[in-house]
């Protein structure tokens, strides 16, 4: 996700993407963030004053759009092309890190959160996540999914993504992304008219 050529604040966030989709957010440091980024601590804590948790919101947001911008690309030709899109750039990552890194959207959405305040990282990846459905459940429509149908799908396509991402990480083997892109399109299929 990153480029060495970013600018100094993007690249930090990229970093830190690709350090929580590694290790998850509570065994990874604003430290070990900036480092892992090999940008100086004190411009890290320039960027993002409120330490963290403004980083690593930063960096599911970063995540989320970045994701976004595959979706929107895709979806153009179609639901099933987009799921295609969506499936292949987390076998592309899973792959590519030999199944040490998944989604840092989910990897901070799993984790418990601190005290009783929901903090700012959760609410991103609240917010990314429903980006994704949001974008899946209108394709859906637009190719003759009933809305409420839409929705639902849509949720379903987002939950099994992410937890097949988990999955391949657990197994070393990409076997469960072509079971679950397999289901997937047939449910697609039957919901739309393409």
């Amino acid at each position: 996700m990153a480029e060495s050529s970013a600018p100094s604040r993007e690249r930090i966030v990229a970093g830190a993407a690709d350090m929580i989709s590694r290790r998850g957010l509570s065994a990874t440091s604003i430290r070990e963030m900036a480092k892992h980024a090999k940008a100086p601590l004190g411009s890290t804590y320039h960027y993002f004053p409120e330490g963290k948790q403004q980083l690593a919101a930063e960096a599911v947001r970063y995540t989320g759009e970045w994701v976004a911008r595959s979706l929107r690309r895709e979806l153009q030709a179609g639901p099933a092309a987009g799921l295609r899109a969506f499936l292949d750039l987390w076998r592309r990552i899973v792959m590519e890190s030999d199944f040490h890194a998944g989604c840092p959207v989910l990897a901070v959405a799993i984790e418990e959160p601190p005290g009783d305040e929901v903090p700012p990282a959760l609410a991103a990846a609240a917010e990314v996540l429903q980006q994704w459905e949001t974008l899946l459940a209108a394709s859906l429509r637009e190719h003759g999914a009933e809305a409420e149908q839409s929705t639902q799908l849509a949720t379903l396509i987002v939950a099994a993504v992410e937890g097949t991402v988990a999955m391949c990480r657990a197994k070393r083997s990409t076997q469960p992304l072509d079971h679950t892109a397999e289901q997937l399109q047939a449910l697609i299929a039957s919901a739309t008219r393409d």
